[in-house]
């Protein structure tokens, strides 16, 4: 039997899931943060009902502090292979289940609807994909200490608090600013990025996703007003790309939120946008 890189916590998920027979949702975590960051979310839909999966990347460490104590184990993650690995967890899903990506997790999520495995699907604040031409200033500031370093290619990066605070946490009080950082922050690969950034000068771009498949199912996209790292521009040129599909395509703007919309103290708004949309599908 192939090895597999779905970790244990997931695949106990999984295994309830299936043996409780409700329609799975599935998390999916975007750069420097893990799928921990999701239990929030995680609890809220199981309360409506749902089976939640918080999937982790390949070889993510359980827990912040495991992750800052072997950064190294975040390194050479690529979009292709942390888009195969989600495929293999629903692929073990007795159900199609609705997906749920944040930043590069909402990139993911596109691509992962592309591909039929969703039922539904929200992609948060999501990484650009190709085809998705705005580059804003503050998005070049939010990736430059990936970008500005080749080398980081094949290296796991940490963001610093400053970093973080512009990044991520710019729209929140410098109290709760620091607290996310302290919670949830951990070193990220550096590919995905570059990737990204590359992606509409590579035809083979792994950071693509196939926007007319009739199978792809509804998508909803999210923008948080204040997101530095993936402005409103970038979400709604995805949204214009989205709308070549024969599915539902919707776009919300959650106001006053930054890129930590997921995690920071107004999370469950965020969550109850995304709630209210998956039930209507699945």
């Amino acid at each position: 039997m192939t090895e597999t890189t779905i970790d244990p916590h997931t695949l106990e998920q999984i295994a309830q899931a299936n043996a409780g027979g409700r329609t799975p949702v599935v998390f999916v975590h975007g750069l420097w943060l893990l799928a921990s960051s999701w239990d929030r979310w995680a609890d809220l839909f199981a309360g409506a009902g749902y089976a939640p999966i918080t999937a982790g990347w390949p070889d993510d460490p359980d827990t912040v502090a495991q992750a800052r104590e072997h950064p190294e184990v975040f390194a050479d993650k690529t979009v292709g292979q942390v888009a195969d690995h989600i495929a293999e967890v629903i692929s073990r899903l007795d159900r199609k289940p609705a997906v749920i990506g944040h930043s590069f997790g909402g990139l993911l999520a596109q691509i992962i609807a592309g591909r039929g495995l969703s039922v539904a699907s929200v992609a948060i604040d999501a990484a650009p994909f190709r085809g998705v031409l705005p580059l804003p200033i503050s998005s070049l500031r939010a990736a430059a200490p990936v970008l500005t370093r080749p080398a980081n290619r094949h290296r796991a990066v940490p963001l610093t608090y400053e970093q973080f605070r512009y990044s991520f946490a710019n729209a929140v009080s410098e109290e709760e600013a620091r607290q996310l950082f302290d919670t949830f922050a951990v070193a990220a690969p550096g590919a995905p990025l570059f990737q990204a950034a590359a992606a509409n000068l590579n035809p083979w771009s792994e950071a693509a996703v196939d926007t007319g498949n009739p199978d792809r199912g509804p998508l909803l996209i999210v923008s948080g007003e204040k997101d530095n790292t993936v402005p409103r521009a970038i979400s709604e040129a995805a949204y214009r790309r989205q709308l070549e599909n024969p599915d539902i395509t919707e776009f919300v703007e959650i106001p006053e939120r930054g890129h930590a919309l997921t995690i920071d103290s107004g999370w469950r708004d965020v969550a109850e946008v995304c709630l209210k949309f998956v039930t209507r599908f699945a």
